[in-house]
């Protein structure tokens, strides 16, 4: 798939799918299915109309990118989404950038879906417009509730991350770069590779999960991954994602990790002793090595 950003694209026929799809949920793929364009914004247009206000996000760029390359899509054109953007009207919307910039035949949103100056545009004046087909998605309901990018946000700040990638469609996914920790991991018999959380993105809430973690080489390992702040021991690192990968051996140190969140197993406590942490920690894995599904 392609990745474009907007001053860049080149007319041709498109049908295209508006929105900004952080997570790229199961909702946001019924917006997308059919069309061969995606259209979003980088950064997420809170962050500049109301800054100190944006949302905790699920997806960078990148792994939006991967989501949507899943779905048969063959360009991603990006806005840079800025205060001289912001400013235009809804109207200009339509002429600059779906008709001018990417001519647009077809045209797919979410019905809540709002653009332009003040948010103004929606999902009618699309329709209005003769030059393109407007294709208008209902809002996704699963077990009752609506499937949005706050209501996973809340799911993985809570721990329910089985059900987060439940409504996602594939499990929550954090990506970083394996720092150096005070190796208290390696003493215990449990050695970690450790993030520590992107400014900006969301982070699952404290606690033990099952997962699955991919090194650099492409190759997928069961993870035990604690989220948190150890509070069996005084380390001054603050928050961090410690993930063991089961029958691991070598050195990730500054090496890109992918972790797969698959369930929250416990929340973090303070142990009585170094031994009973040792134990539970056992169990974990165990456990772990179940809801993975790997060796």
């Amino acid at each position: 798939m392609k990745i474009t950003q907007l001053p860049d694209a080149e007319p041709r026929p498109r049908r295209v799918a508006v929105g900004t799809f952080d997570g790229v949920h199961r909702g946001h793929r019924e917006v997308i299915e059919g069309a061969d364009t995606v259209l979003t914004f980088e950064p997420h247009p809170v962050s500049v109309i109301s800054p100190g206000n944006e949302p905790k996000l699920l997806t960078t760029l990148q792994r939006k990118a991967e989501l949507v390359a899943t779905l048969g899509v063959r360009e991603l054109v990006v806005i840079p989404f800025d205060r001289e953007f912001a400013s235009r009207s809804a109207q200009e919307f339509i002429e600059d950038v779906l008709v001018a910039r990417l001519g647009a035949t077809h045209v797919s949103v979410g019905e809540n879906f709002h653009f332009g100056n003040r948010a103004q545009g929606d999902a009618a004046l699309l329709g209005a417009d003769s030059r393109f087909e407007t294709r208008v998605a209902p809002l996704l309901e699963i077990d009752g509730e609506i499937v949005s990018s706050s209501h996973i946000r809340g799911l993985v700040a809570g721990g329910a991350l089985e059900y987060a990638g439940t409504l996602l469609g594939t499990p929550f996914v954090l990506d970083g770069t394996v720092s150096h920790g005070d190796r208290r991991g390696r003493t215990l018999g449990y050695p970690t590779a450790n993030l520590v959380p992107q400014e900006g993105y969301a982070t699952p809430g404290h606690g033990v999960y099952a997962g699955r973690a991919q090194t650099e080489d492409g190759r997928w390992h069961a993870a035990a991954v604690n989220v948190g702040v150890r509070p069996m021991f005084e380390s001054g690192l603050g928050e961090l994602i410690e993930a063991y990968l089961l029958d691991f051996e070598g050195d990730l140190y500054d090496q890109l990790l992918r972790i797969e969140f698959l369930k929250r197993l416990r929340g973090e406590k303070r142990f009585t002793s170094v031994d009973v942490l040792l134990e539970q920690m056992a169990l974990d894995v165990e456990a772990t090595r179940m809801v993975a599904g790997l060796p």
